[in-house]
C-alpha cells in the first residue's frame, strides 16, 4: 500500500461539536474545526488522507462505523462519553475490521471513575489519551507502523 493513498477515518462523538466551549483543563480550549486542520497536517506528514465525521447522535455513528472500511484503511476514534457505555458502538467497531486507535485529549484513566472504563479498549490496538491534540499525531505513528509503513 502506497502511504500516498493510505486513508485514515477519524471519528469523534458527542459534544465535539462544541468541544471549545468544555472545559479547556481537560479539552484545551481548541474548536473541532481547529483539531482538525492539525489532525489533517500530522496526517499529511505521514502521507495519510484523512476524512472526519463527528455526530451527536449514537445510531449515526454506529452507521458510519459499518461504512468505514469502504472509505479508510484505517480509524482514529473518540466517541466521548459513549467511550463508556455503547455496546452498540463497540459491535459497530467490531464490525467495521480496520485497525483503530482509540484517542483522548484528557487523561481518562485519572478522572471521573465513571471516565475510566471504555467499552471499546480491547477492540483497538492502541489507546492513546492525556497528551492533547498531540494525541492525534501519536495514534497516527502508530497507525502507520499497523499498515506497515512510515516516512
Amino acid at each position: 500500500m502506497s502511504p500516498a493513498r493510505a486513508r485514515v477515518a477519524v471519528m469523534h462523538g458527542v459534544n465535539f461539536d462544541v468541544l471549545e466551549r468544555r472545559s479547556p483543563e481537560h479539552y484545551g480550549g481548541i474548536t473541532l474545526t481547529d483539531l482538525e486542520v492539525r489532525i489533517k497536517l500530522f496526517g499529511r506528514e505521514l502521507g495519510f488522507e484523512t476524512i472526519f465525521s463527528q455526530t451527536n447522535h449514537e445510531g449515526e455513528f454506529c452507521e458510519q462505523l459499518h461504512r468505514v472500511a469502504d472509505n479508510a484503511d484505517a480509524l482514529i476514534l473518540n466517541p466521548g462519553a459513549w467511550t463508556h457505555y455503547s455496546y452498540a458502538i463497540r459491535d459497530a467497531l467490531e464490525v467495521a475490521g480496520v485497525p483503530a486507535v482509540e484517542v483522548h485529549l484528557s487523561a481518562v484513566d485519572e478522572r471521573e471513575e465513571w471516565r475510566r472504563r471504555s467499552v471499546i479498549r480491547d477492540l483497538c490496538i492502541a489507546t492513546v489519551q492525556g497528551k492533547g491534540v498531540e494525541g492525534y499525531r501519536e495514534a497516527l505513528e502508530i497507525i502507520a507502523r499497523a499498515l506497515g509503513f512510515e516516512r
